[in-house]
């Protein structure tokens, strides 16, 4: 019978859901782990084989904790609010609303297709108003909490989204979304105060279990600053306080520099210590929203303030550094910490997004939407196309904003502007394990047993964007009682990217690799395998066409191998193979590298081939394939009269007397020196050491160590 990947893996796939696999008991699980990949949004071409290389990354780790005893709770679901799938329905002529059910049927096949054990009951989209009542509730909460604000900024604006952007959506002045060059605006918009929280989401990061690089992104972006504000008098009177972490460099300040916009542009201060005149300017490199937007002008000891100093023709003082305290005393300084971290901008000018539930009455001011008027339904209009005027398309549907005040019951105007998609994906973990629940957001037995998130994988490149974001609400329901923990997720671990041939993938480039062609041709299973060989799963890899054959190849020889002339028992000679193949595989998993845990069953599969292989061997042999190749190693189980399913199967274990080396490194000494090291069999006495040393001439004395050394003293 010919390995035949299409019909088998549709088969079990079928199977799999019906039998209802991969849903943990969440009543009585005994050893709850929550295995988990970051929230997807559907793009408009669907699934990527980009996609499909983190999924089955977190996959596989949760294949191998369910076998070695764990209740694994892996969920599926669509974070399809937002400006990209806005963006594709204004592109192809269609309603976002109407767009988002076409994406979800294609991306939720092609999710199927892949082979993940996917909890496919407790499946969440943010675009259900089941799901958004709740990110509206978390809205109020945070209202009401204080942590929700209203004010005018000066905030970045994308001129081709046209709407505004987070600090974090607009780095480098390009919009995070569509990479277009980003403006100021002032406008007045809903703000969350993750300010608040900037100590502790810093101070928390040296306890968790995550990739380093994330770690480091996340405390370079809240950007913490030890130093002092000073205060320097104006010329013409009133002050102005400037914060700076060097205040040793006070006596040479030669300029002070502001924000631009700043009404002290313009001015002279005068030298707290010296009473030197200093002249004001505004500069680029203040940030008009971060500490106090004016900064010492120090050329002798700052490269940025020489290069101004020098454009502008302002003398550069070489007077000395002062310490510390001193500079402190002199110039009547005090201690501050500053932080980079800005408030959470969460207003968005556009249409397809949770409605933010807020009311506007002149004479109550802003009042949130009762709760239990939730959701604000976000009403199929025709017109949703943004028009950047600084207002949302739903500014111009009366039957929309038209309201009554909650609190005094007059005429008021409901909140026009929807909230940023960020917001949708910051709880959405919380919702998963009873995601059908209709009385609250999450249930509080629930969160109990499953929550944290044990193992946690994305891309590093929401670093400062939903894993900060996550972990600002989760501190903050924390606070407020909701949850009895303060970070969402116990480990989180960076997936790298894959290219093709050398280069990124990109539509522009044309290389941008559809699964479904490859699973169509060669099988999920080879696909699944072939990406976790190309290199560690943190780093990526390059795609290859050629490659995927070999993988195929593989698992081929896996197929013959089953259906040769298996004996019952267990073959002694292959044991030692066997047992060291599982420690590598499970460690090598442990550890997400998969690569090395797929090149070490391929040399067991050879060893299998070239002896003489038995029933009970060669289904080890499977079980150490199955979170790789699910389908294959489920049929293949089954013709060995496997009882139940192989992914509900125990894990194998090593025995360490199988693993020991027969061989040990025997090290040869003259006089206490090394002078070379030798394989020797484990177990020699003194008289086989001296021969296998073969040491000329006849020492004085012998110093023979078992399985380590022999010293020869002449």
């Amino acid at each position: 019978m010919k390995y035949n990947p299409q019909k088998i893996e549709k088969k079990w796939q079928k199977k799999w859901t019906v039998d209802k696999l991969y849903e943990p008991d969440f009543a009585s699980a005994k050893k709850p782990f929550y295995n988990l990949m970051m929230f997807p949004y559907p793009s408009a071409e669907g699934l990527h084989v980009g996609n499909m290389y983190a999924f089955t990354g977190a996959d596989i780790y949760g294949r191998a904790k369910r076998m070695q005893g764990h209740d694994v709770f892996e969920p599926i679901g669509l974070d399809g609010f937002g400006i990209h799938s806005e963006n594709y329905a204004m592109k192809i002529g269609a309603h976002p609303a109407a767009q988002a059910k076409v994406s979800e049927k294609r991306f939720y096949k092609q999710m199927d297709s892949i082979g993940n054990g996917f909890a496919w009951d407790e499946k969440v989209e943010t675009y259900n108003p089941e799901y958004y009542k709740w990110t509206q509730w978390l809205f109020i909460q945070m209202f009401k909490k204080g942590l929700a604000y209203r004010k005018k900024a000066e905030v970045n604006w994308c001129t081709s989204c046209l709407t505004v952007l987070s600090d974090e959506q607009a780095e480098g002045g390009k919009c995070e979304r569509c990479g277009s060059a980003v403006i100021k605006k002032e406008l007045e918009q809903w703000f969350f105060k993750i300010t608040d929280y900037a100590e502790k989401l810093l101070k928390n990061l040296d306890a968790l279990d995550w990739s380093e690089k994330v770690k480091i992104a996340q405390r370079n972006w809240i950007g913490k600053s030890e130093g002092a504000e000073i205060t320097f008098k104006l010329k013409d009177g009133g002050e102005l306080k400037v914060f700076t972490t060097r205040p040793d460099t006070i006596m040479g300040v030669t300029f002070i520099a502001v924000a631009h916009g700043s009404i002290y542009a313009g001015k002279i201060a005068v030298h707290p210590v010296t009473g030197a005149e200093l002249p004001v300017y505004a500069t680029d490199y203040v940030v008009a929203d971060y500490g106090t937007a004016a900064v010492m002008g120090v050329p002798a000891h700052d490269e940025r303030d020489r290069a101004f100093a020098e454009a502008h023709g302002i003398y550069v003082s070489d007077a000395p550094l002062l310490p510390y305290d001193e500079a402190l005393k002199k110039c009547g300084g005090k201690k501050e910490t500053r932080f980079r971290l800005r408030d959470w901008l969460i207003s968005r000018q556009r249409y397809w997004g949770p409605p933010i539930p807020m009311i506007h009455c002149e004479k109550c001011d802003w009042q949130p939407v009762p709760e239990s008027e939730l959701p604000v339904l976000l009403p199929r209009v025709k017109n949703f196309r943004p028009e950047g005027t600084g207002k949302s398309p739903l500014a111009s549907v009366k039957s929309f904003y038209e309201a009554t005040c909650p609190q005094c019951g007059g005429k008021a105007r409901r909140e026009t502007d929807v909230s940023d998609t960020f917001l949708d994906s910051s709880w959405y973990f919380l919702r998963y394990p009873d995601a059908c629940t209709t009385e609250v957001p999450f249930s509080p037995e629930r969160i109990k047993d499953w929550l944290p998130v044990d193992m946690y994988i994305g891309g590093a490149e929401h670093s400062v964007l939903h894993l900060l974001y996550s972990r600002f609400v989760t501190m903050a329901l924390h606070d407020m009682g909701y949850v009895d923990f303060e970070e969402p997720f116990t480990v989180f671990r960076a997936h790298g990217l894959l290219i093709k041939e050398g280069a990124k993938m990109s539509k522009s480039k044309g290389n941008v690799i559809n699964p479904d062609e490859y699973i169509e041709r060669y099988g999920a299973d080879t696909l699944r395998t072939y990406l976790m060989f190309l290199a560690p799963f943190s780093q990526g890899g390059d795609f290859r066409d050629e490659s995927v054959m070999g993988i195929y190849r593989f698992l081929n020889r896996v197929w013959v191998l089953v259906l040769g002339n298996l004996t019952a028992g267990s073959n002694g000679a292959l044991q030692k193979a066997i047992h060291k193949t599982i420690k590598k595989v499970t460690e090598d998993i442990a550890d997400l590298k998969y690569n090395t845990a797929i090149s070490a069953m391929m040399i067991l599969l050879r060893e299998l081939e070239a002896g003489e292989p038995v029933a009970e061997d060669v289904k080890t042999f499977l079980k150490l394939l199955a979170p790789f190749a699910p389908h294959i190693t489920e049929e293949l189980w089954g013709m060995l009269n496997g009882e139940g399913s192989i992914h509900k199967s125990a894990w194998p274990v090593w025995d360490a007397k199988f693993i020991e080396e027969d061989e040990f490194d025997l090290v040869i000494q003259i006089n206490g020196k090394t002078k070379r090291v030798i394989k020797a069999p484990k177990g020699i006495d003194e008289a086989e050491a001296v021969r296998l040393a073969a040491v000329d001439g006849a020492p004085k004395r012998v110093i023979f160590v078992h399985n380590r050394l022999i010293n020869f003293i002449i």
